[in-house]
């Protein structure tokens, strides 16, 4: 019994961009990497570089005649603040507390008097210490300085508190990745992503207001804030991701760590970053995380509205971009062919 045998077939013949492959990668590095590092040191240089107040809202207490002449001392410093009137200490004092205004400066028999919350930010009190404390010096008469909303005795300087966005931030991208690149979809998607970010929460409540004593409040409260600002950041790079594919996942984390951590103003207050940089991080989880992070743990949950509707909508559009792009996803495989979908022929 012979065995007749086919003639071979020729060897495929390899595309012709095999050879320009390499070359475009390379290409790609030289391009994309001085790119990101350039693009990296803007957003973080460049706010710290132009830390100034602007349009910083102060508020000035005490007799008519007096309390103008502040405003207009104030007003010489080139829309540096942002100046809102009051009858007394106490109506100032009130301001503060609810986060209308970051310090007051009482107009009295006896002198001026500075109204901080370092709690708000140290380094806007340090700031209206400073300038007030040079007026009171050039006039010749003394400053008292009254802390009204102190910052922790564990973190003084704030460095603590703004340590904590980026390592959410990292935990937010890291949950959202690791439930969309795997294909993770629809409902059980979100489901890992809440439950991740409960536990992120619970974790992050321990460590800063259980053991470091950085933050302050209810322990409940902290704990939630951590929540969904976690939820926040994973939900928007998974919904990205269950939209646009692993680019989109890459664009939620740039957009997350390059813009959202350096624009945040944790480490000061978005008032001292150049503008437009603290509107837009406000805009951002990890902006709107630290602002609600402050009202609830040292303000009683003053000025929360804003930042805590900003991290909801977020965590909303995000699991809705997850539910949609999972329904779009499951509807393109039950379309698909059989063998777009790595079934073999049968028969």
């Amino acid at each position: 019994m012979s065995v007749l045998s086919a003639p071979s077939a020729p060897p495929p013949a390899a595309p012709a961009t095999a050879s320009v492959s390499p070359r475009r990668g390379v290409l790609a590095l030289v391009v994309l990497v001085p790119a990101l590092v350039a693009l990296a040191l803007w957003a973080f240089a460049w706010p710290a570089a132009r830390t100034a107040p602007r349009d910083l809202p102060v508020g000035v207490a005490g007799p008519a005649a007096a309390a103008a002449r502040v405003e207009q001392q104030l007003a010489q410093r080139d829309g540096a603040f942002e100046v809102h009137r009051y009858a007394d200490e106490a109506a100032a004092r009130a301001a503060i507390e609810d986060r209308t205004v970051y310090g007051a400066i009482v107009v009295t028999d006896r002198g001026p008097a500075l109204l901080t919350a370092s709690a708000a930010g140290p380094v806007v009190a340090q700031s209206l210490h400073q300038a007030v404390a040079q007026q009171a010096s050039a006039a010749g008469t003394p400053l008292r300085t009254v802390d009204v909303v102190a910052a922790p005795e564990r973190d003084p300087r704030g460095a603590a508190l703004g340590a904590t966005v980026l390592p959410l931030a990292l935990a937010g991208v890291a949950t959202g990745a690791a439930v969309t690149l795997p294909g993770l979809r629809g409902v059980r998607a979100v489901a890992a992503l809440v439950t991740v970010s409960a536990l992120v929460g619970a974790v992050a409540a321990a460590l800063a207001h259980s053991w470091l004593g950085i933050v302050t409040g209810n322990w409940w409260a902290v704990a939630g804030v951590f929540a969904l600002s976690a939820l926040a950041v994973s939900a928007a790079v998974a919904g990205l991701g269950a939209l646009l594919g692993r680019p989109g996942t890459a664009l939620g984390a740039l957009v997350v760590v390059l813009l959202g951590n350096p624009f945040s103003g944790a480490a000061s207050a978005p008032e001292l970053l150049p503008e437009p940089a603290g509107a837009i991080g406000q805009w951002l989880p990890p902006g709107a995380g630290a602002s609600l992070l402050r009202s609830v743990s040292f303000f009683d949950g003053a000025a929360a509205t804003g930042p805590a509707l900003t991290l909801t909508w977020w965590a909303v559009l995000g699991t809705g971009a997850v539910l949609v792009g999972g329904a779009l996803r499951a509807r393109a495989d039950r379309g698909a062919p059989a063998a777009r979908r790595g079934l073999a022929p049968t028969g």
